[in-house]
C-alpha cells in the first residue's frame, strides 16, 4: 500500500519524547516562523518565515551560498550534526515544534527522506539498496523487504529497468538510475515529505526530465521540498517558490507569480538573468 501524506499533529509532544501520529486535520505540513541560524559567529540564515503545503512541491532557489540548502537541512535536523550550530526561532511539523528539547530526534528524521546532489548509491546490490532503510528498522522478513522494494521501485519509475537485475551491483546502473533508485531507497520507509538537494544537477537532460516527471507524480503521495540552481526546473516542477539572496528570503509566492509578476525587484533581476 503507499505511503499517503497526513495534514496534521496535535501541537504536543507525547510522553516517550516522540512526535505524535498524524491527525486528520488541514493546515500546511512545513512551518518555518522568524528563523535564524548561525555557524559559530557567522549568521547564515536570517528571520526565515514560509510554509509548506501538504502534498504540493516548494522550490527554493537563489544563488549559490544564499542558504537554501541550509534551510533545507533544518528540517530534518541535519544541521545537528555541524559543531557549532545555533538555531532561533520556530520550524513545526504538522503543528510540533521538531527543536523542542523533549522531541525525539530520530522520530524526525523517519519523517523525512532525503535525495542529495550527487547519487550515493550503497556498494551493495539493487535489492539491497532499496531496502536498506528497512534493515535499520530491524525489519528481516524477506516477502516484506520484497514488497517494499517492488513498490518503491515501481513508485520511483524504475523497476521496469531493474526487475531482472535486483541481485547486481547498483554500481553499475546508470547516472539517472541511480539517482532515481536513491528516490526508491528515500521512499522505501514511508516518509511523508521528501527533501531533494540540487537532484538532477549531475544528471544529463534525458534523465533530467525523467526524475521531472517523478517528482510531479510523487507529490501526490507525498509533500517535497526541492533546492535548485536551475530556474527552468522550479518552474516546472514546483507549485511554490522561495527565492533566497545572502541568507535572506526574500520572497516566497506561487511559482508562476514568482516567474511571471514578483514583487519584489531583486527577485525580478535574478529572474530575468541580471545577476546570479
Amino acid at each position: 500500500m503507499q505511503p499517503t501524506v497526513e495534514t496534521a499533529l496535535p501541537r504536543s509532544v507525547d510522553a516517550g519524547g516522540s512526535l505524535p501520529p498524524p491527525a486528520a486535520a488541514s493546515g500546511p505540513i512545513i512551518e518555518v516562523r522568524s528563523l535564524d541560524l548561525f555557524y559559530g559567529e557567522k549568521q547564515a540564515l536570517f528571520d526565515i518565515t514560509m510554509a509548506c503545503r501538504p502534498n504540493a512541491v516548494t522550490a527554493l532557489i537563489g544563488p549559490s551560498g544564499c542558504g537554501k540548502s541550509t534551510l533545507l537541512r533544518c528540517f530534518n535536523r541535519m544541521n545537528d550534526l555541524i559543531d557549532g550550530v545555533k538555531i532561533d526561532g520556530t520550524i513545526r511539523i504538522h503543528g510540533t515544534d521538531i527543536n523542542d528539547e523533549g522531541v525525539d530526534v530520530t522520530a524526525i528524521r523517519k519523517r523525512f527522506g532525503m535525495v542529495f546532489q550527487k547519487s550515493n548509491p550503497f556498494p551493495k546490490s539493487v535489492f539491497e539498496n532499496v531496502v536498506y532503510g528497512l534493515r535499520i528498522q530491524g525489519i528481516t522478513n524477506r516477502a516484506v523487504l520484497a514488497e517494499a522494494c517492488e513498490r518503491s521501485l515501481t513508485a520511483a519509475a524504475l523497476w521496469d529497468e531493474v526487475k531482472d537485475r535486483l541481485d547486481d551491483s547498483a554500481l553499475g546502473l546508470s547516472g539517472g538510475q541511480m539517482q532515481r533508485l536513491c528516490i526508491a531507497r528515500a521512499i522505501a520507509v514511508e516518509p511523508e515529505i521528501l527533501l531533494m538537494d540540487e537532484p538532477c544537477s549531475a544528471l544529463d537532460p534525458i534523465a533530467t526530465a525523467k526524475v521531472e516527471e517523478l517528482i510531479y507524480d510523487l507529490k501526490a503521495r507525498y509533500t517535497i521540498v526541492i533546492v535548485t540552481h536551475n530556474m527552468q526546473q522550479a518552474a516546472r516542477v514546483s507549485d511554490e517558490t522561495g527565492f533566497f539572496m545572502l541568507g535572506k528570503l526574500i520572497e516566497f509566492d506561487r511559482t508562476d507569480k514568482i516567474f511571471t509578476k514578483p514583487n519584489q525587484k531583486t527577485t525580478e533581476d535574478y529572474i530575468t538573468g541580471r545577476f546570479g
